[in-house]
């Protein structure tokens, strides 16, 4: 079989030659000195900084986040002083935490204080995201040594430890306690676009397939009263489920079932199914399992939800490139484009399958497919 290389476009050539123009250093020290060209190359040159920096960038934000720094200027900026006090920090270093979230837009100068900053402000109100910067610390653990993680150099990486499914399916409480308390802080915002994207009305019964500690279904339950609700997750996992559920008065509508959505059998009666950040945390054939699973599952007519970030959105090449490394670490599954999943769908034999707008795409979006 011939497998020499096609012969390249004229795209390609064309690629070819700016690729060694630019790694040439006469010509990044032309760009910088003509004035039409300076200003793409000091863009250029930012966010290669940026790259190199983003760990730094990383931590600056967790240590905020571990001093709840956040929460003592939610109510108004503070002199130097009182910060370095009320966080039992130095002066001197408290400044240099102040200065470098200042720079990050993280908190914002204002005469002799220091109040919140756009994103200091933004990441307050959202317990997610200050939940995952916490948990990054097990992410930057794995990749200490990237190139070894690559090469499967790194077999117990601390993110697999921590999800059940990557780890083998522990199934003790104390075991999923940690990963269920995560998704519930990062789940609301999902949820919320997910509801704003698809009516669930219009059904009378949603099965969640790993939907943890019940925290989706309790937001679909309160946009749509008249929907029954079931929920499969690990046996300990799904006991927390049926705890919030009971908790949040739903035990009348709501059910959690314990057991395992690659092997089966899915609990009976409903009409559309959700996967919610499941699919793209499996290979590609426990995926397709999973959606065959799905489709066996659903009668004529009934409708499964993907809901997860996707690969190849616009303006979300950087959250592809996170989850390409968080996924690797955690050990199984990949970020897949709406295309793969849609003939991963056609193969599981669903039709109808369409991509509906999602108010924040890079956080979540939603495939559906009809039976």
């Amino acid at each position: 079989m011939d497998r020499s290389p096609p012969s390249p476009s004229i795209t390609d050539r064309w690629k070819a030659f700016r690729d060694r123009l630019l790694a040439a250093p006469a010509f990044q020290h032309w760009a910088v000195r003509f004035p039409l060209t300076r200003p793409v190359a000091n863009r250029r040159a930012k966010a290669l900084f940026d790259i190199c920096t983003g760990f730094v960038h990383s931590q600056v934000l967790a240590a905020c986040v571990q001093l709840r720094l956040f929460e003592l200027l939610q109510n108004g900026p503070l002199p130097p002083a009182d910060i370095a006090e009320r966080l039992n920090l130095p002066p001197e270093a408290a400044l240099k935490l102040l200065h470098a979230a200042a720079a990050l837009q993280l908190l914002e100068p204002r005469r002799a204080l220091f109040g919140l900053g756009p994103l200091g402000a933004a990441t307050l109100g959202n317990p997610g995201v200050a939940a995952m910067v916490e948990h990054h610390a097990l992410l930057y653990a794995d990749l200490r040594d990237p190139v070894a993680l690559l090469l499967g150099q790194q077999p117990d990486t601390a993110l697999g430890k921590l999800w059940p499914y990557a780890a083998g399916g522990q199934t003790e409480a104390n075991d999923v306690a940690d990963y269920s308390r995560l998704m519930a802080a990062s789940q609301p915002l999902v949820a919320a676009d997910i509801i704003a994207a698809y009516n669930f009305r219009r059904h009378k019964c949603l099965l969640d397939l790993g939907g943890g500690d019940g925290t989706f279904l309790t937001q679909v339950a309160a946009a749509a009263p008249k929907l029954s609700l079931k929920l499969l997750d690990l046996p300990a996992v799904a006991d927390r489920a049926r705890a919030r559920f009971a908790e949040q008065g739903l035990s009348s509508r709501a059910e959690a079932h314990g057991g395992n959505f690659k092997t089966g059998p899915l609990p009976a009666g409903a009409d559309i199914i959700s996967l919610v950040r499941v699919v793209h945390d499996h290979d590609d054939a426990e995926a397709q399992t999973i959606l065959n699973n799905a489709r066996n599952a659903l009668p004529k007519g009934g409708t499964l939800l993907i809901a997860e970030p996707m690969a190849e959105t616009p303006g979300a090449e950087s959250v592809g490139a996170y989850f390409i490394f968080y996924l690797l670490a955690m050990g199984s599954g990949r970020p897949r484009s709406p295309a793969t999943l849609t003939q991963m769908l056609k193969t599981a034999g669903f039709q109808h399958i369409d991509l509906l707008p999602t108010r924040r795409p890079m956080l979540v979006r939603v495939l559906r497919a009809r039976c």
